[in-house]
């Protein structure tokens, strides 16, 4: 450890995601454990802006590991975004002392952070919070875990509904850009189709597909669809081309919305976070900076901050197979 800090900064901000708790926990934690204060920022970088600061202890993050959402808060900034509403917030954080800051949050989290670190050459570190795992450099986000686990969840209530009805279920998931939590929790929970950004499956095929299912012998379907699928304007509109070329099913929409954001974090969420906000602390301390804490292949391992707002995660290829075999 080659750098010291008198106190660092923590601060979630975006969409809420199971498991930002324990990272805050973490960090406020790990701070302690070196002898560093730590400073909770409340409400992102709007609370950044504003001074909306608490010095929090070991003892002030008690039970909150297994608490979904974030008790930091979160909001859009709108001020940051503009030269003055970032100068205002580097006032406040030397008035306050603040040496340098660990961000919880996705791609915009972290450009807002990229920014402050350029043109102040402010020390800044990433924890990758978002339920979507659309954010290149780790593995897995915070919060993905337990969303897939609720959507797994909820698509096995539906089945229910579904085979007693003899009806076909469109189920929305979350996933305006990235299908992992469509791709990972169909696969999961039987699902006959999955509909994911990545891969156009067409509604050809789609139909194709769903007759095969018929005639297979199956009397109910789950098609899982990801908000950014491309084969329609919206699941509804999917909904009503297959009540019209398929006469023969009853056709249902679930739209599982924000309750996948809520919820307490798995235990595989609260151990991650717990990982990271460890790691996140004690490479500020190694004298790193502009960089993202991600898990690749069990291991912690540091991305610069550039490469994961501009690069890609990938889609599991393979996975993409089993789904077709699956569904057979």
């Amino acid at each position: 450890m080659s750098k010291i800090f008198k106190k660092i900064a923590v601060m979630t901000s975006g969409g809420d995601a199971p498991g930002m708790n324990a990272a805050i926990r973490s960090v406020v934690r790990t701070c302690a454990f070196h002898k560093i204060g730590c400073v909770g920022i409340y409400r992102g970088y709007e609370g950044l802006i504003d001074g909306d600061f608490k010095l929090l202890s070991a003892r002030s993050v008690n039970n909150i590991i297994n608490r979904g959402g974030t008790i930091l808060k979160s909001a859009r900034s709108d001020a940051f975004r503009t030269e003055k509403g970032r100068q205002d917030a580097y006032a406040q954080i030397k008035k306050e002392g603040i040496e340098a800051l660990v961000l919880i949050g996705g791609d915009g989290t972290f450009t807002g952070g990229m920014l402050f670190n350029k043109e102040f050459n402010f020390p800044i570190i990433g924890i990758p919070g978002t339920i979507d795992n659309d954010i290149f450099g780790t593995n897995f986000t915070l919060g993905y875990d337990t969303a897939l686990n609720t959507v797994v969840e909820c698509i096995d209530k539906i089945r229910d509904t579904a085979s007693s009805h003899k009806r076909l279920f469109f189920v929305e998931v979350m996933g305006r850009d990235a299908g992992h939590i469509a791709l990972n929790a169909g696969v999961g929970a039987g699902a006959e189709e999955i509909l994911i950004p990545e891969e156009n499956l067409g509604l050809d095929r789609l139909l194709e597909s769903l007759k095969r299912s018929k005639k297979s012998g199956k009397s109910s379907s789950i098609v899982v669809v990801a908000e950014g699928d491309k084969i329609g304007k919206n699941v509804f509109e999917l909904r009503d081309y297959v009540e019209e070329h398929l006469r023969e099913y009853e056709v249902r929409v679930s739209v599982l919305g924000h309750m996948q954001r809520g919820g307490a974090p798995s235990c595989f969420d609260r151990v991650l976070a717990s990982r990271m906000g460890v790691k996140a602390v004690e490479s500020l301390l190694d004298g790193k900076t502009n960089c993202m804490v991600g898990i690749i292949n069990n291991r912690m391992e540091l991305t610069p901050i550039e490469k994961a707002v501009k690069g890609h995660s990938e889609i599991n290829k393979e996975l993409l197979r089993v789904s077709d075999i699956m569904s057979t």
